[in-house]
């Protein structure tokens, strides 16, 4: 269909009073079905209003999503990460250790904390899986990851993170929000399109694609806004068609019917500018109209993989039932980044990680599940010419322990949580590829070299975007608040091209 146009703005007429303007239009807006998706519409407010603009570091904080310059030149121009919530077992995944297999069945010297005090056992668990050096770097992963291997000179693996938090919601809090366990803080995303603005004129700048089996532990916290306005939120992509509710009219509204309607909405937010012209929030809501009507036709395109190649489609597993869901969203990550999309995060449904219990059997099932479209996503972003400037991120919030989670049987057996130190790794964006950096000790408990936090990693990430993370600040109660909160933080450099 033909996109709405619509007419030039006067600033003439009165207006009336905003109490009783401002409660009748929202409700009339959740009524006429205006042909593109609430947590859409939310999210793109302000973003028109950037047109022609030059790009503006601002002092004062602003509400909107126009582009802004770097403190310095950005490697990174926008980033996937691929969240594994649960945590991967580093040393059956990305941390051979000899010793730990040696060992095996006797008993850990050391201390160890337990989340289930109830099943602990301190007799190690050598990893049934093996390892082998791969790519010409020689890093050395797991027979599970046969396809991630396959790319590894293009993967920065880090195997000293450590939180210093054995469970999950605090360990989560900290790698998106910035300090372990608190709630109500903006996640990395949000601060990322808050300090840049977006690229896309016609998309959300922060994309989720949610898991068909439901949300992530920790739900929606996990994309929050925070304490920030509502327009830097992650906007949720449906895991299966319609992906976006409403991005198309329905046929009584289509048409010529649509053009009255944002005829209509038009002359009620011009009557408001004319009586508050000073606010820059309607004067984007007015805009972001005709936004809406050209996402019709740019989301539409961009979740659209009919015309995708069938090479391209067996390169992300989408060939095969088990990896084929998780595939389509790698996929649809790279459309998106494509389309000047700022973030995009993909999530499971609940933690499909935090194998507590029949690890050798759970384990392989998940990296069956990812292992195919992960390296996929880094392939083809590299094919493409993408990889330079996209940052990719895998890994979870958490580890786990040498020791076995005792179930009785060897095959029942599993590993309890450990954020003493565990692996991540980065691709692209201006990471090192092919080197791994960091150590734990000999039986990958704990972080012994190279630490790094996830208040390092978001000093990292953002340096990658060309930003000083100390300079990006948002003013809350009564304080200039920091992404690491002025928790100790350091730019990783070793990790960097």
């Amino acid at each position: 269909m033909d996109s709405p146009k619509l007419p030039p703005t006067p600033m003439t007429d009165p207006m009336h009073d905003d109490e009783l303007w401002m409660p009748q239009r929202r409700r009339w807006l959740q009524q006429i079905g205006m042909g593109v998706g609430a947590i859409a519409l939310e999210l793109m407010l302000a973003q028109e209003a950037a047109r022609g603009q030059p790009p503006v570091i601002k002092d004062k904080p602003h509400r909107d999503l126009h582009p802004r310059a770097t403190h310095f030149e950005p490697k990174a121009k926008a980033m996937i990460s691929l969240f594994q919530h649960g945590g991967p077992s580093h040393m059956d995944l990305t941390d051979p250790k000899p010793e730990l297999t040696k060992f095996h069945g006797t008993d850990y010297q050391g201390d160890v904390g337990f989340s289930f005090v109830n099943q602990a056992s301190k007799k190690l668990l050598g990893s049934p899986f093996a390892f082998a050096p791969r790519g010409n770097c020689g890093t050395e992963l797991s027979e599970l990851l046969p396809h991630t291997s396959g790319v590894i000179d293009d993967i920065c693996l880090i195997r000293s993170m450590h939180t210093g938090n054995n469970g999950h919601e605090v360990s989560i809090r900290y790698f998106h929000g910035g300090i372990p366990g608190i709630l109500g803080r903006p996640t990395l995303g949000s601060w990322l399109t808050y300090a840049l603005g977006s690229e896309s004129q016609d998309l959300p700048a922060y994309m989720v694609l949610s898991d068909p089996g439901g949300h992530p532990v920790d739900g929606v916290t996990n994309w929050s806004n925070g304490f920030m306005p509502a327009l830097f939120q992650g906007t949720v992509l449906r895991p299966k068609e319609p992906r976006i509710f409403n991005l198309q009219p329905p046929p009584h509204l289509a048409g010529q019917m649509q053009q009255q309607n944002l005829e209509l909405l038009h002359e009620i937010n011009r009557q408001h500018t004319v009586h508050h012209p000073d606010e820059p929030e309607l004067n984007a809501r007015m805009a972001t109209y005709e936004l809406a009507a050209r996402m019709q036709l740019a989301a539409t395109d961009a979740l659209d993989i009919s015309k995708e190649t069938q090479a391209t489609l067996n390169l992300y597993g989408i060939d095969d039932p088990e990896s084929r869901e998780y595939g389509t969203r790698c996929l649809l990550a790279r459309r998106l980044i494509e389309r000047g999309v700022r973030f995009v995060q993909l999530f499971h449904s609940g933690q499909p990680w935090d194998h507590h219990d029949s690890i050798q059997k759970n384990l392989p099932a998940i990296c069956r599940k990812t292992d195919k479209p992960v390296a996929g996503l880094v392939a083809d972003l590299k094919q493409r010419g993408l990889l330079d400037s996209t940052l990719v991120h895998w890994g979870g919030e958490i580890g786990r322990l040498p020791v076995t989670q005792d179930h009785g049987s060897p095959e029942r057996a599993g590993r309890d949580h450990n954020g003493q130190g565990f692996s991540i790794w980065l691709s692209g964006g201006g990471i090192k590829g092919g080197m791994a950096f960091g150590k734990t000790d000999e039986f990958g408990h704990k972080a012994i070299e190279q630490l790094v936090t996830p208040n390092d990693f978001q000093a990292t990430v953002m340096h990658l975007f060309g930003l000083d993370h100390a300079k990006v600040s948002f003013p809350y109660n009564n304080t200039q608040q920091f992404i690491t909160s002025n928790r100790p933080a350091r730019v990783v450099r070793e990790l960097l091209a």
